[in-house]
């Protein structure tokens, strides 16, 4: 911890030289946003000495971690004790304080909701420069509330005390088979509301949509013995595992980062799944953070898009989001989403948020559907880069939905500040950042500033 308050007293002298009228950026190794910003004038600032996790308490059954903490990490900490938080979001260079300011979901969120529900104390770099230790029964309660969905437009994670569960060794999987979407989420309400499935507890619910007449729920439940298990990080593919296969067995470790590996089904569009080129990949390669760097490069040198033009392709445009739809809606959804925009597959996760959480309500008790998509769409013939995003972002709130604010938005200032609880937000901001050093949540988010 005394090293712990060292850094923190780095940041912050570094964060009060910057200049004014110079937006401050934490500088980090990896990222997992999808909003490619304008660097405009900005300062980075340095946080490289709070990624560590301080201490893993399993009496309590809590632990004290550094914000810049990626899960990866965390989580071989806290399985040495046989533990692990709450939610674990699904790519390992994910950070704990990441999760929490621009939330993150998993298979656990249908009884756990999101990574910011297991967390009970926040160490916070408020905008106007102070560090302040928010809960939920004290005087900075109101910032507690407003950190989830903020993206670092109040301040910034420094330390959290987080919640922990007790695992096992193992977590066997089923993956049940589904010809119509209704079917689908009437199954999954079902299984998420008892939490059981044939008559036994559940512990994991997710899904993946491959096309309207083939859909998949898996169900994971924690095992102490397996008769054997796969592995997902070398030549087979876990995706593709769920068409092939009623059961499977993995390690805890490797379940929890199963989607990492190929970045859910993303590396094929790097050639990472043909069979020569995984022979030859070294595995240390075959994980989320570098797929991220390429789309990155591409990005920046736009070779996809010579490509395209070079071989007179129609121009694509990126249709990267996470949206939650309220279960009973989420077969409406899946309609919409494969007539108008076509992209397979679609990653589907149930979450129930427990309480209300005020930039990103959702309402309490009530199961929604994360569906996950990410890929290029090819525009039609006359359309621009953003009309598919816009329909979906539509669709969705049409729908009584949200979505996640990690990729591109569309909204305009007003609706924007509707859908997100600018009546709270700007309460938490003038009370924290009354200057405006950090950008607001619109600027951030929608205007990629």
């Amino acid at each position: 911890m005394s090293t712990h308050q060292r850094a923190v007293e780095d940041i912050r002298r570094s964060y009060a030289e910057i200049p004014g009228g110079t937006a401050p950026r934490l500088a980090k190794p990896t990222s997992n946003l999808f909003r490619f910003r304008d660097p405009g004038r900005t300062a980075k600032l340095s946080a490289r000495d709070l990624d560590e996790v301080i201490s893993v308490d399993p009496g309590t059954m809590t632990a004290e971690v550094q914000g810049m903490t990626t899960y990866e990490h965390l989580v071989d900490a806290t399985l040495a004790h046989g533990l692990m938080p709450y939610v674990v979001p699904q790519l390992k260079t994910i950070t704990l304080g990441g999760a929490v300011t621009g939330l993150g979901i998993e298979s656990t969120s249908f009884r756990d909701g999101l990574p910011h529900e297991s967390v009970e104390e926040l160490e916070i770099l408020t905008g106007d420069g102070r560090v302040v230790v928010a809960r939920d029964d004290n005087e900075h309660r109101d910032l507690f509330r407003a950190f989830p969905n903020s993206y670092g437009t109040l301040g910034y994670a420094l330390r959290l005390r987080i919640k922990l569960r007790e695992v096992r060794p193992y977590v066997r999987l089923t993956h049940v088979r589904f010809t119509d979407a209704d079917k689908c989420m009437l199954a999954m309400q079902e299984i998420c509301d008892s939490m059981e499935h044939d008559g036994e507890p559940v512990d994991f619910v997710d899904g993946v949509f491959f096309g309207p007449q083939e859909l998949y729920l898996t169900v994971g439940r924690f095992a102490e013995r397996a008769p054997y298990v796969s592995d997902y990080t070398g030549m087979r593919i876990y995706y593709q595992s769920i068409r092939q296969r009623g059961r499977d067995w993995l390690t805890v470790r490797d379940y929890l980062w199963r989607w990492d590996t190929d970045w859910f089904w993303c590396s094929r569009a790097f050639g990472v799944q043909q069979p020569v080129v995984r022979t030859f990949m070294p595995r240390r390669w075959m994980r989320s953070d570098v797929y991220r760097r390429l789309v990155a490069l591409d990005r920046k040198y736009g070779v996809t898009a010579r490509i395209d033009r070079w071989r007179d392709r129609p121009v694509q445009e990126s249709v990267i989001q996470d949206v939650e739809v309220p279960v009973e809606r989420g077969a409406e959804f899946l309609e919409f989403f494969d007539g108008r925009v076509g992209m397979t597959p679609v990653w589907m996760c149930p979450l129930r948020a427990s309480s209300d959480w005020p930039l990103y309500p959702l309402e309490p008790g009530k199961l929604y559907v994360n569906f996950g998509f990410w890929g290029m769409v090819p525009l039609p013939r006359g359309r621009f880069d953003g009309y598919h995003n816009r329909l979906i972002e539509n669709a969705v709130h049409e729908l009584d939905g949200h979505k996640s604010l990690y990729s591109t938005s569309f909204y305009d200032r007003d609706e924007f500040w509707r859908l997100y609880n600018g009546d709270a937000y700007w309460l938490v901001k003038r009370e924290y950042d009354p200057s405006g050093r950090l950008l607001d949540l619109y600027d951030k988010c929608v205007r990629g500033r």
